[in-house]
């Protein structure tokens, strides 16, 4: 429990390339959020979790193996972190860039296929800026963090109505 049955070194090269290799997988993966995952991406990233440990531990199954390797994966995500801030590099390879998915009144069919968007994120998304129809957005983009932000397309009357049923929603929270 206690006597590592893989060198140090090694554990630490093990968990940094499978830790490479899903964030990597993670970025192909798309632009969801963690409260936007289904039901299959939650298992989806469980079932890829449970089948990298052993990966990463080999046959080292001791209490100091799992002190090195969460060490590592604490100490390689803090880097990352670090490095995406100072790299404008780093933050283009490690981050996605905002997407339009809608404009004028329609959205994209192919851009919002390739994102992996449904009809109920695209319904969810009008609901959320209290609009009733795609026809109402001037603009609608995929932010980078997985949120959907849309301009209205209209104002006057029916934007200052919009408003204060939108106003009304966010009291009632």
């Amino acid at each position: 429990m206690l006597q590592l049955g893989v060198p140090p070194l090694e554990l630490v090269l093990r968990t940094a390339v499978v830790y490479v290799l899903f964030l990597g997988g993670l970025r192909l993966f798309g632009k969801r959020e963690v409260g936007q995952f289904t039901l299959f991406d939650l298992a989806l990233l469980l079932l890829a979790a449970n089948a990298l440990q052993p990966a990463m531990t080999g046959p080292d199954n001791s209490l100091p193996g799992a002190a090195i390797i969460l060490a590592t994966i604490f100490s390689l995500n803090r880097g990352v972190a670090e490095l995406r801030e100072r790299s404008s590099l780093a933050r283009r390879i490690l981050e996605s860039s905002p997407t339009i998915i809608g404009r004028d009144g329609r959205w994209l069919p192919e851009v919002v296929e390739r994102e992996g968007l449904d009809d109920n994120d695209l319904a969810a998304a009008l609901r959320e800026h209290a609009l009733d129809r795609v026809e109402e957005i001037r603009l609608a983009v995929l932010e980078e963090d997985g949120t959907i932000s849309i301009v209205p397309s209209d104002s006057g009357a029916a934007g200052e109505a919009r408003l204060r049923r939108r106003r009304r929603t966010r009291r009632f929270r």
